[in-house]
Formats: C-alpha cells, structure tokens, sequence
C-alpha cells in the first residue's frame, strides 16, 4: 500500500511539473501586432512569414491534425536533406475545408524560404506568406470540429455585426502540445479588408 501512495505521489509530482514547464516554457510564436481591440475579437496586423505546409484531402480537424501535424514533425526533427532539427513553434495553422484542407508550421523567424532545407516529403512545401490583416477571436481548452464551427460562427457574427468585411477562409491556430492539459490557447481567425 505504502508502495502504491509513493508512486501516485511521485507520478502527481511529475505532471504537475511538466505542466508547469509549459506554461513557463518559452516557444516562438509568430509575430503580428495589435492594431484594435474589440469585445468578442481583435484586428492584428501579421507580417510575412515562412511557413512549412502540407495540404490533404479531408474535411476534419481530427483528420487533419493527427495525418498532417505526423508529417511536418518528421520535418522539422529531421527529416529533410540536411537531417536538420527545426524549433517548433507556435501556433500550428489549420485551413479546414470541404474537400482538401492544409496545415501549416510556422518556421522560427531565423529562416526565410531560401535557407530552409528541403523536405524529404515532397507534399510538403515552402512559401512566404503575405502580410495580412486579420480578425482573431480566441478559445481554450481542447478543440475539436464542433468548437473550431462553433468559434468561426461567432466570429463571424461579430464581424458581420461590427461591419468588417473579410476574405478567404476562416483558419484554427493552435498554440499547445496535446499533453498540455492547463492554458490551453486556441484562435480563429480570418482575414479582413482594413485601412489603418
């Protein structure tokens, strides 16, 4: 019996610990700025980026987040004609759509298109992306397909309601490791047509 309390005691420590790592633990997470605040959302200003992607045909979160997030890992721990590791970083990007949805990693700000090596997969790609305006309106805990629909209507809601116009698809940013059960951070967001 003693033997047992030790060892639950000792497997409580070590998760409470590690949970404390990530929500102490410093990734880089793409920059953008601020540049209005409302109630339900807020207007960033994102620059250009270099970003890891990978596009698949489904039409689920699950789908794409456990088949796509497998092979940009393989990239960035590796897996590449250089064999060289990559920072993660924050967050992962997900377009899910219909029929063919992507996922996308955001490369440490030390990389542009040029220097990063070439994966071994070919499916996945290289490119910059463009500065952007965006409406973000966030969410914790997990996500799953029924919150990422449930966010995205109100996000959209509050834009249509604020007289925002957008463009494109509304897009899940992830910020958090699976095993991360406290602080979770979740976005939608979706780009907008905006004049400082």
């Amino acid at each position: 019996m003693k033997i047992t309390i030790i060892v639950v005691t000792v497997l409580v420590v070590l998760i409470i610990i590690s949970q404390l790592y990530f929500v102490i633990a410093k990734t880089e997470t793409q920059s953008y700025r601020i540049v209005k605040v409302e109630n339900d959302f807020e207007i960033r200003l994102y620059p250009t980026a270099t970003v890891a992607s990978i596009s698949m045909r489904v039409n689920t979160y699950k789908e794409l987040s456990t088949t796509g997030f497998k092979k940009l890992a393989s990239y960035i721990f590796g897996g590449n004609i250089s064999n060289e590791s990559i920072a993660m970083t924050t967050p992962v990007q997900m377009e899910i759509n219909d029929s063919l949805s992507s996922m996308s990693f955001v490369m440490p700000s030390k990389y542009i298109k040029d220097n990063l090596p070439i994966p071994n997969d070919s499916t996945i790609t290289i490119k910059s992306t463009q500065e952007e305006y965006v409406a973000a309106l966030q969410f914790g805990g997990y996500a799953d397909d029924e919150k990422i629909k449930t966010y995205t209507a109100k996000l959209k809601s509050a834009l249509k309601a604020s007289g925002i116009e957008t463009y494109g698809n509304f897009r899940f940013l992830g910020y958090n490791a699976p095993y991360q059960f406290i602080g979770r951070k979740n976005e939608i967001i979706v780009s907008v047509k905006w004049n400082e």
